[in-house]
């Protein structure tokens, strides 16, 4: 089955094990051979999503240390 955590990060489980802490399942499980696909369908954007929402809130003028963050 996939999973997905707090900053919209997708991963493989197995389904009947406990999902960790932080992490929760998408949609109906899946067989493990089309979770590629599933995860590519909704993973769009690898960034995290703290990462997005920073640069969306500077306008893509995010700084580190007074250094711009290039992606």
């Amino acid at each position: 089955m996939v999973v997905r955590n707090h900053e919209d990060q997708y991963s493989i489980w197995r389904a009947g094990r406990e999902v960790p802490a932080g992490w929760a399942t998408v949609g109906k499980p899946v067989a493990r051979a089309a979770c590629p696909d599933l995860i590519e369908q909704l993973w769009t954007d690898m960034r995290p999503a703290s990462l997005r929402a920073l640069m969306d809130w500077t306008g893509g003028n995010a700084r580190v240390n007074n250094s711009p963050i290039r992606l």
